[in-house]
This record gives structure tokens, C-alpha cells and sequence, in this order.
């Protein structure tokens, strides 16, 4: 085989992509970021050694958690990003190697590899590339633990990365992170070791979210219930995608006032929920729906796209020109916008003189959609839900929360939602809700049947929710709250979240729509028999069995 990635559901087979990705990337550029994690690896190995001195060398956390970012699924496509990050990993890890050496450390013997390689050419990084992938571990249990625990801080880094640039930052985290790196290169650890990483990984990825959720909140206000624009006007625009909001606010600070309107796409949709968006005439509301519809629909908007993060589909000709790229996103042949310098702001100027010589949108959809039940919210309406509960108005809640994919059998989840009891109340976060957040499921005594607290990381705001519920019914369990847990998966920002979920003792999850292909057997008995988790079958099936 000439790669072998499984971190995504779409895995080729439901085993792994041997030849290439199914997200697109190639080979080599799967390689790469093989060798990147292992670069990051040797670096954590030095760094953790370094803390425990008190030797600190600036920019190690930042580029750590960077460099995850860059490998999740469909981020980044561009093999020159990984080539120079590799380098200046390799860089980074020797001169916190001399500061350590220089202040007396003792280099141990066994020290792993991912510690002293040196490449001399890019040659040797490509050679090098063929030897330090998944398949590199070959006990299966161990393999799956410590891939398990990559993808998490995979997740983690990119929701640490989107708090950074809103000036929070917690060092526990990026220790974590490192220490989980450090930790798959040693062969000491036997899987009941690894399977306390990986709660402990759950941990951060609750402090990760709880900070990130501060951040957003702190900045542009708690998100609000809004009702959101899915027509078009007859304007020049931009659309953004991703989930940056600080890539956000600077946008729409730039396009004031050009004559040159700001739509969401997939998962900024939920920038239209907080208040300080709203005052923005010219931001107008969202266009379109989850990721994988990326080349119907780009193809329509005519005007420039804005890719802040993952999920980037590879471009059609049609419109590559039209695409740019930011932050840790990034694509062979697409112009990307640098990052910020300093406390200057990002400079958008090339993506809105673009979008003043394009034509107006194509108008796919009129109507509105409602969303912005973020705890916040929530909890102002917990008198109305707690009296809706004990007044059997409402039976139970459907957490239908993570992501959407390209696959026919994630129909299963509209049909799930339509299928529903009118006495029951989808709580969702990330792009899953584009399965059903367009349906007339109605309301139940004036509250929505679906309830949308907003991206993927807000699934944290739906963990407030049941602990707020636990607390006010008096309950010693959050898994004796009428909560059921239907979760469609797609990619590694909602495997740190199925683990914190874990962390906070959520049990019965059912993922979706197959298990991630990196769970051994053996792994996923321990998942089954100790937390409960299980698959789906048909919605008709799965409805009796939830429902009981």
C-alpha cells in the first residue's frame, strides 16, 4: 500500500485508505503528515523534559498545536506546508534538545527515534515518510489506544487554536497534548495505561471546549435565538466557511461599508447567533448547507470563498480561483492569506477587491432557519423545558449532535428526525443538524424541536444543558435524565468530543453512521462494556430501541 490513513469515517471499506484518501489527499501527502506527528512527537519528548526544568522555548506550544491542526481531515491539501513544517520541527526539537543538553540533561539511551532523526534532504523526509505511519505499531489494541488518543488531540489543538487567536490560551492543555504525543512512542505502556490516557484526554478536551466557549462568549456575547437568512440579495459577496470567529469578525470589520455582502457556509452558520455580528448590515445570513456540498454549491455563489478550517472538498476548476484559504486551512494552488502579525489583523483586501468584480450570488433556498441555543440560552428557557418535562409535553431529548458527511447512509438521520415523537426535542450542535434543521418538525409550547447550540465544540454548551437538568431534577446520574445520545461522527474535532462526553460519565452513546474504523474489536468491547457505547441499525429499529 502506498499510504494508510483511517482517522475519518469515511476510511476506505470502513479499514483505511491504502492508495488514496477518499477525502482527496494523495499519498504523499498523507505520508507527510505521517511524518509531521512524528516530528511533533520527538519535539513533546524534549518539551515535557524542558518544563520540568522550567526551560521554556517560545512558539513550541503554538506550533504544536498548529501542526495538529494542519493534519485533521480535509484542513489542508498543500504538500509545501508540510515539507517546511517538518523542517522547522525539526528545527524546533534540537534546540530545545541543546537548552536541555546545556543544562546538564542526560540524553537517555533508549530515547526514541522520533527524538534524534535527522533528515538531510527533502529526499530523506519522503524516505523517511514510508516508515513512521499507523501500521508502524503493530499490536492492534495498542495501535487503535494510541491512534485514539492522536485524533483526540487532534480535535483538542484545533478548538485550543480557534481560543489562542481570541487571546486565550490554557498551558495545562498544550501540556496535555504533549504529554499524549510523548506517550504513543513509549512501549512501556500496556493498554490499560493507554485507555487512562485517553479519559484523561477527555479531560482537556472538556477544559479545551469549556475555554474556547469563553473565549467566543467573552468576544462577541452569548449566542442568542436568532432566526437566520437562508435567500440572497442582489450584491457582490463573500462566503465564509470554518469555524474561525475571529477570521469572522475581521472579515465583516473589512467589508463595511465596500458594497460587498458576507453570507456563512456549513459550519459559521452559527456566527449569525451572536450579537455582535448582527449589527453588521451587510452580513446577511447563510447560504447553503454542510461541507460535502461544497461543489454544487460554491459553483452557484459567484462570488470568493473564504475557508478558515477544515472541511475543504477539492475544488473544481469552475471555481478554484474564486477559492482562498487562511489559518491552519490550505490547498496546492489556492491563494492563501497570511496569518496575523503581531496585534495587527488579518489583511482580507485581495478576497473583497475580488468579490466587488463578481456577480451576485445565485439564490438556492429562501426562507429562515432558527438556531442559537447555546446554554446561555438554554437555561433562560429551564423553567419553560423543566415545566414541559414534568407536564409529559415533553418525553424525551435527542442529542443529534457532530457531523455530516457524503454518504447515503447518513440519510438515516433525516429519517430519524422525521420519524420522531411530536413529544420529543432534538438537541444538536456541528453539521449534523443539516440533516434536519430545514424540516418543519414545529415546536412544543412555543419551544423549537430543535434546538441548535451551534459548531461542533458547542456540544460542550449540550453537557451544560444535561448537568443544569441533572441539577434542577435532583438527580444523582446525568444518565438517568429522559436524554438519549444518536451522534453522527465524521472527523477528529468530534472524536474529543464523544471522549469528553465520556469524561463526564455520558454513557449509551450510539455513533454513527458506522464505528470509526480505528477502534480494534477488542477496544470497542472495552467502549461497550464499560460505557455503553453501540452503533446504529434503521431508524425504525433504533426508534423502539430508544424509545423502549
Amino acid at each position: 500500500m502506498s499510504m494508510f490513513c483511517y482517522q475519518c469515517q469515511e476510511a476506505a471499506g470502513g479499514k483505511g485508505c491504502t492508495v488514496k484518501g477518499v477525502c482527496g489527499k494523495t499519498s504523499d501527502l498523507a505520508n507527510l503528515q505521517d511524518v509531521l506527528i512524528y516530528t511533533l512527537k520527538g519535539i513533546s519528548i524534549y518539551n515535557l523534559e524542558a518544563r520540568k526544568k522550567g526551560i521554556n522555548v517560545p512558539y513550541t506550544d503554538l506550533f504544536i498545536m498548529e501542526s495538529l491542526f494542519t493534519t485533521i481531515t480535509n484542513a489542508n491539501f498543500d504538500k509545501e506546508v508540510f515539507m517546511n513544517r517538518i523542517k522547522e520541527g525539526i528545527r524546533l526539537r534540537d534546540e530545545i534538545k541543546e537548552k536541555l543538553l546545556n543544562d546538564n540533561w542526560s540524553m537517555p539511551e533508549d530515547i526514541h527515534d522520533s527524538a534524534i532523526w535527522t533528515p538531510n534532504s527533502d529526499e530523506d523526509i519522503i524516505d523517511k515518510s514510508h516508515n513512521v505511519g499507523v501500521l508502524n505499531t503493530e499490536n492492534e489494541d495498542i495501535r487503535s489506544l494510541r491512534e485514539l488518543t492522536i485524533y483526540g488531540i487532534k480535535g483538542m489543538a484545533a478548538y485550543a487554536h480557534h481560543s489562542y487567536n481570541l487571546g486565550y490560551e490554557d498551558k495545562e492543555v498544550s501540556a496535555f497534548m504533549q504529554k499524549a504525543l510523548a506517550s504513543t512512542t513509549d512501549d512501556k505502556l500496556g493498554a490499560d495505561e493507554l485507555v487512562e490516557l485517553v479519559l484523561e484526554c477527555g479531560k482537556y478536551g472538556v477544559d479545551a471546549m469549556a475555554l474556547l466557549d469563553k473565549a467566543n462568549t467573552s468576544a462577541y456575547g452569548n449566542p442568542e435565538m436568532t432566526k437566520v437568512n437562508i435567500g440572497v440579495r442582489n450584491n457582490p459577496a463573500i462566503l465564509i466557511s470554518g469555524h474561525d470567529l475571529k477570521d469572522m469578525e475581521e472579515l465583516l470589520k473589512q467589508t463595511e461599508g465596500t458594497g460587498v455582502d458576507v453570507y456563512t457556509h456549513s459550519e459559521m452558520l452559527p456566527a449569525n447567533y451572536y450579537p455582535a455580528f448582527k449589527r453588521y448590515d451587510h452580513f446577511v445570513g447563510n447560504y447553503g448547507n454542510a461541507w460535502w456540498k461544497q461543489k454544487e454549491e460554491f459553483e452557484k455563489f459567484n462570488g470568493p470563498i473564504l475557508m478558515t478550517t477544515n472541511c475543504i472538498v477539492p475544488p473544481k476548476d469552475s471555481y478554484k480561483d474564486r477559492v482562498y484559504t487562511t489559518g491552519a486551512a490550505g490547498y496546492d494552488g489556492i491563494k492563501h492569506i497570511s496569518d496575523r502579525e503581531g496585534d495587527n489583523p488579518k489583511d482580507f483586501s485581495q478576497i473583497i477587491e475580488h468579490a466587488k468584480k463578481c456577480s451576485s450570488p445565485v439564490e438556492i433556498e429562501k426562507g429562515e432557519i432558527i438556531g442559537g441555543f447555546a446554554h446561555n440560552q438554554v437555561l433562560t428557557l429551564a423553567d419553560k423545558i423543566v415545566n414541559a418535562v414534568k407536564d409529559g409535553a415533553i418525553k424525551r431529548f435527542f442529542v443529534m449532535a457532530g457531523c455530516d458527511g457524503r454518504m447515503k447512509s447518513r440519510d438515516y438521520y433525516r429519517e430519524f428526525a422525521e420519524k420522531l415523537p411530536k413529544d420529543t426535542v432534538i438537541l444538536t450542535a456541528g453539521c449534523a443538524k443539516y440533516r434536519y434543521n430545514k424540516l418543519n418538525l414545529g415546536d412544543i409550547g412555543g419551544i423549537p424541536r430543535v434546538l441548535d447550540a451551534g459548531q461542533c465544540n458547542d456540544s460542550y454548551s449540550l453537557a451544560v444543558i444535561a448537568l443544569k437538568l441533572k441539577e434542577v431534577f435532583e438527580l444523582e446520574d446525568v444518565n438517568e435524565l429522559p436524554i438519549s445520545y444518536n451522534i453522527a461522527w465524521y472527523e477528529q474535532k468530534a472524536v474529543i468530543v464523544l471522549l469528553a462526553l465520556l469524561y463526564l460519565g455520558v454513557k449509551n452513546i450510539h455513533l454513527g453512521p458506522t464505528l470509526p474504523a480505528f477502534l480494534s474489536p477488542n477496544i470497542t468491547n472495552v467502549l461497550v462494556e464499560n460505557f455503553g457505547i453501540g452503533g446504529i441499525t434503521t431508524a425504525d429499529e433504533d426508534l423502539e430501541m430508544f424509545l423502549g
